[in-house]
């Protein structure tokens, strides 16, 4: 399996966070101009509110005025000719004035110095509309000679004046109000148009950063698609090379496997003959000293007994000890080289099946140390090289039989299931498990892991680990210490001759 990676432009990482940070600037402007624009809105309806409540205050006091003109107009066209039409007018003018103070009472309530004016205006038009009745009465009797002396006298002249100068007054501040309201919303619009416009241009800018940032990015997307297709067009090649290097660097390492092997066999064969000649001259020498001790205890030094019956006998069995362990592991990585240069068979493999055989070849084993081994089915069929498979499944068995809790029943389970298209087989038990930093260390050749009260050599799991890789696949642990381990073996569901090789 050949697996080629490319490396995407460096600024990757940086153009996202650029381009982030581009996105959080327009949020943040479109965000503070709606707020601001919604602010500005609500300031203007205000003003606009204002503005109209000040037009209709203007009107009202025009409407005032000229009903306060047209009564008066009417009263004394009765006085002078003593029309009816004057009557009918004078009382159509006369009836709308007070629910017209009324509405600008109501209208400039929220307006001290105007509701000041209109409690002046009220008591002379209260006086006006008594004079104004009094005369329309005599006139309307027939007195008018006597209505016209009156009103020659009466105030209605100086009251009428009085009320016409306050309500001009009154119109002259509403022009002053409409003045200031119609120059605040003046602002408010032009600081709307402002902020649109600042909001508009920075969301421009944001956006040609963001556009030129982006076409930076794809020309080096470009860039990247070129060296992609040139290395796409030479990966055969590659490949070729690499595997003919792979080739070599794996038949020097059998080839040194070998030879070291070769090397270290013979100075311990050697080694183990000579430790064989001493321990044979070893009887001997031990039955002249018991014979010197029983005839001629004299001569027989202490050293001279220790080194006969003690010294001599432990070292040999030393010599022993190591030269068989030496042995072993020689053996080992003679094993280990052998495996690499088996030529591997891919076939249909039933793992459940072949879980079946393992076990029953191992059932002594597993009931001498109080085991059960548990095949859960259906287990997922692979096409793998069934040695290599047997030999993995064997071993994590066995290993989980032998590193049992005690006290505790053993239980091993093994398990298979597909993943991403592969096939991950688990083998589970309840044992004392692994300390989680020698997860790694375990697959290590020579490296073991926890109380080394079982034999072994720290081969078995590195056997393992190569034997995975053949075949394509990977293998891990997950364990903590005192709950025991779960071995995870990753396959290739269809494993080829081609892959193999």
């Amino acid at each position: 399996m050949v697996r080629v990676r490319l490396k995407l432009p460096s600024s990757e990482g940086r153009v996202a966070r650029w381009l982030v940070v581009f996105m959080t600037l327009g949020f943040i402007a479109l965000a503070a101009a709606a707020i601001a624009i919604g602010w500005i809105t609500v300031r203007n309806r205000t003003y606009t509110a204002e503005i109209l409540h000040t037009q209709d205050v203007r009107q009202a006091i025009a409407t005032l005025q000229i009903q306060m003109e047209q009564s008066e107009t009417a009263r004394r066209g009765y006085i002078l000719a003593g029309k009816p039409l004057f009557a009918t007018a004078y009382a159509r003018s006369a009836g709308n004035l007070v629910p017209s103070i009324r509405k600008l009472r109501h209208l400039t309530r929220d307006n001290p110095r105007q509701g000041a004016r209109l409690d002046l205006i009220e008591p002379r038009f209260v006086q006006l509309r008594a004079l104004r009745t009094q005369s329309m009465t005599l006139v309307a009797s027939g007195r008018i000679a006597e209505a016209q002396r009156r009103f020659a006298v009466d105030a209605s002249v100086p009251l009428m004046r009085g009320i016409r100068y306050r309500t001009q007054a009154m119109a002259a501040d509403e022009v002053r109000l409409l003045a200031i309201r119609t120059e605040r919303q003046e602002r408010t619009s032009a600081l709307f148009l402002s902020v649109a416009g600042l909001a508009a241009a920075l969301l421009l800018i944001v956006a040609i950063l963001a556009v030129l940032l982006i076409r930076r990015y794809t020309a080096d997307l470009a860039a990247s698609r070129d060296s992609l297709r040139t290395l796409n067009e030479t990966l055969e090649e590659q490949v070729v090379e690499r595997t003919a290097d792979l080739s070599r660097a794996n038949e020097e390492i059998q080839r040194f496997a070998y030879i070291v092997s070769h090397d270290l066999r013979s100075p311990l064969v050697n080694v183990m003959g000579f430790t064989a000649e001493l321990a044979t001259a070893a009887g001997p020498l031990a039955e002249l000293v018991d014979r010197a001790e029983a005839e001629a205890p004299h001569i027989l030094t202490e050293d001279a007994r220790l080194a006969a019956r003690e010294d001599l006998p432990e070292a040999i069995g030393f010599i022993r000890t190591s030269t068989q362990k030496m042995d072993r592991l020689i053996n080992a990585i003679l094993k280990l080289a052998r495996e690499g240069r088996r030529t591997i068979a891919p076939e249909h493999i039933d793992p459940a099946q072949l879980v079946d055989t393992i076990v029953g070849a191992m059932q002594h084993i597993v009931d001498d140390r109080a085991a059960v081994v548990r095949v859960e089915r259906p287990m997922p069929g692979i096409v793998t090289d069934r040695l290599a498979l047997e030999q993995i499944l064997s071993n994590l068995i066995e290993n989980a039989t032998k590193y049992l809790k005690p006290g505790r029943p053993g239980e091993i389970v093994v398990k298979g299931h597909t993943e991403r298209g592969r096939v991950v087989l688990s083998v589970v038990d309840n044992g004392r498990g692994i300390d989680p930093r020698d997860h790694q260390r375990v697959f290590d050749l020579f490296r073991r892991s926890g109380a080394q009260d079982q034999p072994g050599e720290g081969i078995g799991l590195a056997h393992v680990r190569a034997l995975a890789y053949r075949l394509g696949g990977t293998i891990d642990v997950q364990s903590t210490l005192g709950d025991g381990a779960t071995f995870r073996l990753n396959l290739p569901t269809h494993m080829t001759i081609q892959d193999a090789a």
